[in-house]
């Protein structure tokens, strides 16, 4: 056993070539069309040795380019060099990205190779007590090894990952120290460094001349021994030989400081993770990479306490990473509760302590509950089967408003406990919600949180319930499961909360999370269990005209293109359109060998043919039957006859509400059609009608909060029309002399700037020239110059941190603001942009939202608050009720947030959803 600390120097380039030409046969392309095989291969490298052998500190080592001091001995090295194939230029900016996300150190230095640089940092390492694994199957490196640093050679397909001591390098270049090593290189020269070394030497003989002579310069002095044409060889080569020696010769005292605390091996940023992989699709390796643990004091203990070794030399390292998991079975105390007294005394020790977790076990469906564990320490918990006796006493728990309730998902367990008598929990933690927050575009599985943050395995509760049509519920389970996988459920979530606390409250974010995102939680549990009401024969109606159009549709494209196929084929619409029908000779083939028929591809087109419009309406229609007019019905509750959207507060990175089954959030309102199925949606009866409040133009207002640009504030408080004021100024014309174009331009450049628009998108979407339309944005700024100086702001703060914040301290991670890819950094400089402006508009409604609920409560109106669409409240109103509630909705969401500008709501009043609205 050893108690040296491990660094690993990983030689980049040399990796990454291998990666590349390791796919050359087949090469990972994705469907952006980059060659993503060496960011691929380095990747799974990378990880492989930080979950395998949990180096305590790590660094990538780069070549800087550019002459380095072996050019100026010689200026041919590296003479033969062909340049870097695409892939690997290409790869290179992703892979800085890279490794800034997983938060390893770059090393390079001008004049200086990447091998001098891992020379220099491996001896100084060395004499700070560190073991070094200089990771490369450059055999040059050999020359380095001593008892503490040592070669790390990748697998290949031909075997494993192997690693060079001492004794490793002596038997395989079969010299005698290791300092031989330079002197066996020089003799024989690298063709692929352009290094010459001494002309007729090869493998073999360099290990004669070694065995006889012991280095370079003992054979130059004694060439007189040698005979015939080699004697001549070397005698006339003598400078030659001591050329390559040095040029081979690995510079172990280049200007560059070991700087062991920023190699540490740090957690990685997922959020920076997710975004790259998912721009890569890096799919499974994404899933393996952010799910890994990593907990730097245990880590630190199980790097020191599992390096093994025999007789001097490396043997073996042991694999820490789920065997090294800590494991709270083994230190817990879970027990079954049915005993009322014993009961009533752990509830007694958690009012103590003032803080518990919970994690009920139940039918969702059946609105049941089985079982429910509670925890109040680490390693405690207890499991109490449902009983009416059992659940008075945990029920006055739930009841005490200054008691924390520690929770994952508590949202779907307020569904269950309603029936039960608890409607409202007040002073709630929800650890979903928590991590949301931390890391918005993370995963938030507490599977994943508990190994991250905890470095503690939990059950595979899925594995244990099966898959597909046998798999079983968990109230289901043996009660020895059911008691295991529930106290385990409520101990990590106890223990999470406490950290994730920490987190939040470092990061700011704790009054966000405890005056917004945690009462909201109650908000949407009524509006999801009120649902909303469905007119069927309207529905039906519209379904027998969509198919009536489809099929009209579907026979003016054969007549069209005069063959009859399956136009909902992306295959056979290929062939047609790009083959037969020749409509463009410009589009490429996907992956899969088929002609590419993606809306956009075909809207870049749609002047080229007047079929493709005819296809582009067909799929309109066919997204809006199967999606919704013939799905809407199917959703409907068996109990409620009514549709009950699931509302997610933790899957949009800016902070917006998102639905589900059905996804009540993109309705298409802005066709016809579209805005047919908002007339389906109706209320619950003659006795009521629905109620649209609608917030106009809030993110132009936060913009102006957030910009204080003098003219766009006056504008508003001054109550004009911002869009006619705008084309006003852009125009320089006066407001009566503005046309309905002008103002319509002004709202595209409006709302364009909030989204980072460009000259070339406004004039794309104005059908106007690039210079019109680099014109109109210059007079805009020109005319509103705090916004372009809130813009060069934003973006400017957010590269120095690399996340932009909402009013409210919402956070919107950018990992790519200062890529050197330019797709990926305009990108996150158009989310500095809008993502606080669109958050803060998040933020507000949710706060709209809260104090609506609590009004309604307060005056116990029978209307309802039942749907959220972004800047939307939906409510199924009693008629009775109208002034009351129309006044209380536009007080209470005007008032939400008090800015330099007024919020101003938009209320309408109709039979169905597009009638109010």
């Amino acid at each position: 056993m050893t108690n040296k600390k491990k660094l690993f120097l990983l030689d980049a380039y040399a990796l990454i070539y291998r990666s590349f030409f390791a796919f050359i046969k087949n090469p990972r392309i994705n469907s952006k069309g980059l060659d993503t095989s060496a960011i691929f291969g380095f990747t799974n490298t990378l990880m492989e040795i930080i979950k395998k052998e949990r180096p305590s500190h790590i660094a990538v080592v780069f070549d800087r380019g550019g002459p380095t001091f072996r050019h100026k001995e010689f200026p041919e090295y590296k003479a033969n060099r062909e340049p870097a194939p695409d892939g690997i230029i290409n790869a290179k900016p992703y892979i800085d990205s890279l490794l800034s996300a997983m938060n390893i150190e770059k090393l390079y230095l001008d004049g200086y190779e990447a091998d001098d640089v891992i020379g220099t940092i491996a001896k100084k390492a060395e004499q700070e007590n560190f073991q070094v694994f200089m990771m490369t199957p450059d055999k040059d490196f050999a020359q380095l090894v001593s008892e503490n640093i040592f070669m790390y050679r990748p697998a290949t397909k031909w075997g494993p990952s192997e690693i060079w001591g001492i004794k490793e390098i002596l038997e395989k270049f079969k010299i005698n120290n290791v300092k031989q090593v330079i002197d066996f290189l020089g003799m024989m020269g690298d063709s692929v460094d352009n290094i010459p070394g001494l002309p007729g030497v090869g493998e073999k003989t360099a290990q004669k001349f070694i065995q006889e002579y012991g280095s370079m310069e003992n054979l130059l002095a004694n060439t007189s021994q040698l005979k015939g044409k080699m004697k001549e060889k070397i005698e006339s080569n003598k400078e030659q030989g001591i050329l390559s020696k040095k040029l081979a010769t690995i510079e172990t005292n280049a200007p560059i400081d070991f700087k062991k605390d920023y190699l540490k091996l740090k957690e990685f940023n997922k959020p920076k993770l997710k975004v790259l992989f998912e721009e890569l699709e890096f799919n499974t390796i994404a899933n393996r990479i952010l799910s890994f643990s990593f907990n730097s004091e245990e880590d630190q203990k199980t790097i020191t306490d599992n390096i093994e070794f025999k007789g001097g030399q490396l043997d073996m390292f042991v694999n820490p990473s789920k065997d090294k998991l800590v494991k709270l079975k083994e230190t817990k105390n879970y027990q079954e509760f049915t005993n009322l007294e014993k009961i009533n005394l752990f509830c007694d020790k958690i009012i103590d302590s003032n803080k518990f977790s919970f994690h009920i076990i139940g039918d969702l469906n059946q609105n049941e509950i089985a079982g429910i564990s509670l925890s109040y320490k680490k390693g405690d918990s207890i499991y109490i089967p449902y009983s009416k006796e059992g659940f008075k006493i945990i029920k006055h728990l739930f009841n005490i408003p200054e008691i924390i309730k520690v929770g994952f998902n508590i949202k779907s367990d307020l569904k269950l406990l309603k029936r039960y008598g608890i409607s409202k929990l007040d002073n709630i933690f929800d650890i979903r919600i928590a991590h949301y927050l931390l890391s918005p575009e993370s995963r938030h599985d507490i599977q994943i949180l508990a190994e991250n943050y905890l470095s503690y395995e939990m059950m595979d509760i899925n594995s244990i319930l099966g898959k597909g049509k046998n798999k079983r519920k968990i109230y289901e389970l043996s009660n020895e499961k059911k008691i295991s996988f529930s106290c385990e459920y409520t101990d990590v979530s106890l223990q999470l909360s406490n950290i994730l606390e920490k987190e939040l409250r470092k990061n700011n974010c704790l009054r966000l999370f405890n005056d917004i995102e945690m009462p909201l939680i109650y908000t949407l549990s009524i509006m999801e269990n009120e649902g909303i009401n469905l007119n069927l024969t309207e529905l039906s109606k519209f379904s027998n005209e969509l198919q009536d159009n489809i099929l009209s549709l579907n026979k003016e494209i054969w007549n069209i293109s005069g063959e009859n196929f399956n136009v909902s084929s992306p295959k056979q619409l290929g062939e047609v359109l790009f083959e037969k029908m020749k409509i463009s000779d410009s589009i490429k083939k996907t992956k899969s060998g088929q002609y590419s028929t993606s809306e956009d591809t075909l809207s870049k087109i749609k002047k080229n043919h007047p079929i493709i419009e005819k296809i582009l309406e067909y799929r309109t229609l066919q997204k809006l039957h199967t999606t919704y007019v013939k799905n809407l019905p199917l959703l409907i509750n068996k109990k409620t006859k009514r549709i009950h959207t699931t509302f997610n507060q933790s899957i949009t990175s800016t902070g917006r509400l998102s639905s589900v089954n059905p996804n009540l959030q993109n309705i298409p309102v802005r066709s016809d059609k579209g805005k047919r199925i908002r007339m389906s949606f109706i209320p619950r009866n003659n006795d009521y009608a629905l109620l649209c409040a609608d917030y106009s133009q809030i993110e132009l207002r936060i913009m102006a909060e957030l910009s204080k640009d003098t003219s766009m504030l006056k504008a508003f408080n001054n109550q004009e029309d911002i869009h006619l004021a705008t084309a006003a100024k852009v125009y320089n014309v006066s407001p009566k002399s503005v046309t309905r174009e002008m103002r319509s331009n002004a709202k595209m450049v409006n709302f364009g700037i909030i989204y980072g628009i460009s000259a070339f998108g406004l004039s794309q979407r104005l059908g106007i020239k690039r210079a019109e339309a680099k014109n109109i944005i210059e007079q805009y700024f020109s005319e509103f110059p705090e916004i372009k100086k809130y813009i060069h702001k934003s973006i400017s703060e957010a590269r120095k941190n690399e996340y932009v914040e909402t009013i409210f301290g919402r956070r919107r991670y950018l990992s790519n603001i200062n890529s050197k890819n330019s797709l990926l950094r305009s990108y996150d400089e158009r989310n500095a942009i809008n993502a606080p402006i669109q958050g803060s508009a998040a933020d507000i409604i949710k706060i709209a939202m809260i104090k609506i609920q609590k009004s309604i409560e307060e005056k116990n109106l029978e209307s309802k608050m039942i749907l959220q669409v972004h800047d939307e409240l939906i409510f199924d109103m009693k008629k009775s009720e109208s002034e009351i509630l129309k006044n209380l909705v536009r007080k209470k969401m005007e008032e939400s947030t008090i800015l330099n500008v007024p919020l101003t709501v938009d209320v309408g009043i109709g039979e169905n959803w597009l009638e109010a609205h």
